[in-house]
């Protein structure tokens, strides 16, 4: 039997987390506290932190030690597996619905750049065009493999090493008839073949409308949490061996990882480990996450809901400045006196995300919520941040020449500290 979110027997509302539906109860956001309850998951605590640190000697990502990674499944087990110098891999991906990614999608792939740098193990990131196909009616399956391979330079551009990842659409990797691709296909049927439809029902919330093969699409994703997925691309010496992998996401994505985490032991491979993300908040606010289907224009009939990777410093500040959600006050004389919310306001969650240097965060948080600082002066600091990530990440993404895409999605041997 699969497990699945408890139910309620109160009358309080719950929020809704699928990898297809997000909805938080309550303006303020998603409760992610609930949420660990929920999906029985664990909190990433001070403890964890600091065994972390002590084994890797290197301090905790601020996404770590700022709480934007909050919640984990079996990472002790990652850091015990680093600390003997026993191998694991890294495993992430990314659903093409669109041509331009926004910054709630770096925000992984940001995190599992700095995992592989610190480990220095092999990563394998998957793109997939088949869901996006079924889950996205208005979008063909060619249409989908283009926006894979445009989003796939937004992915190089975050800085992989080349030697340690590979890329793959699945459309493309399952058809591709080697043995790492048979190993994959393989291991997609023995996970199937345990799912029932009442598993599906219970984890994903399907209801009967969506098409048949979104229905059957999780074992594709569950698929790269084990090794003999990638026959001829992990390490050679590693066949034979139960390999343990770490997975970071979206806590939205967790639900694909439960199931796979309920049929590892069955198919005789090593659960995943996993660690979640919360939601990056759209400019409106916390109630809901930044999307990529949304409007991304700086002026229109819908008010933006993000800032994406393909935005001028122009569009950038006018949507920081016109869209983003204040916790200020309503006069510069009521603020200067009671001071800022920082638990609603969208331009310092932004900055606790993508301003890195932790004395100036503090140090505005400070002078923000006391008044001192003025919202117009917030924004500021954040248009000024978020303008040279933007701007760098477009430099990085034109070296993402089809050269350099082609290395990434080449099925070769990836190296390892080992």
């Amino acid at each position: 039997m699969m497990s699945a979110p408890d139910n309620n027997n109160n009358n309080e509302i719950d929020d809704v987390v699928t990898p297809y539906t997000v909805k938080a109860a309550n303006p303020g956001g998603v409760n992610y506290d609930k949420l660990i309850e929920q999906f029985g998951s664990e909190p990433i605590t001070a403890e964890l932190l600091a065994r972390f640190e002590a084994v890797t000697k290197q301090q905790a990502h601020p996404w770590l030690r700022r709480g934007l990674f909050f919640s984990h499944r079996d990472l002790n087990l990652v850091l015990d597996l680093f600390e003997r110098g026993e191998p694991f891999y890294l495993y992430t991906g990314r659903g093409p619905s669109s041509e331009a990614m926004h910054l709630g999608h770096l925000i992984p792939f940001m995190m599992t750049k700095w995992l592989q740098d610190v480990f220095k193990v092999p990563l394998v990131i998957q793109l997939t065009d088949d869901e996006k196909f079924f889950a996205k009616r208005e979008l063909s399956l060619d249409e989908a493999n283009r926006l894979a391979y445009e989003n796939a330079k937004d992915i190089i551009a975050v800085g992989f090493d080349p030697q340690r990842t590979f890329l793959f659409t699945d459309t493309e990797y399952i058809t591709s008839g080697t043995k790492s691709s048979k190993g994959f296909y393989r291991n997609i049927l023995l996970i199937s073949e345990l799912v029932r439809q009442k598993d599906v029902e219970a984890i994903f919330g399907f209801q009967g409308e969506q098409p048949i093969g979104l229905w059957g699409y999780p074992p594709t994703q569950a698929a790269p949490s084990f090794q003999t997925s990638f026959f001829g691309i992990l390490p050679q010496q590693w066949e034979g061996k139960k390999i343990h992998c770490l997975i970071p996401c979206a806590i939205d994505q967790d639900p694909f990882f439960r199931m796979t985490r309920d049929i590892a032991e069955k198919l005789h491979f090593k659960k995943p480990s996993v660690i979640h993300s919360k939601f990056f908040p759209a400019l409106q606010g916390a109630g809901s996450k930044m999307s990529a289907s949304a409007s991304n224009a700086a002026s229109g009939p819908q008010p933006p809901s993000g800032i994406f990777l393909t935005d001028t410093p122009d569009d950038i500040a006018k949507k920081i400045k016109l869209y983003a959600f204040s916790g200020g006050r309503e006069t510069a004389a009521e603020h200067r006196k009671f001071g800022a919310n920082l638990a609603v306001d969208v331009p310092f969650q932004y900055l606790n995300v993508f301003e890195f240097d932790d004395e100036k965060v503090s140090r505005i948080a400070k002078a923000y919520e006391s008044g001192q600082m003025l919202t117009g002066e917030v924004k500021q600091e954040l248009i000024k941040v978020l303008t040279t990530l933007v701007l760098n990440h477009q430099e990085q993404r034109e070296k993402a020449t089809p050269e350099v895409v082609a290395k990434y999605f080449q099925q070769r041997k990836l190296v390892s500290f080992d």
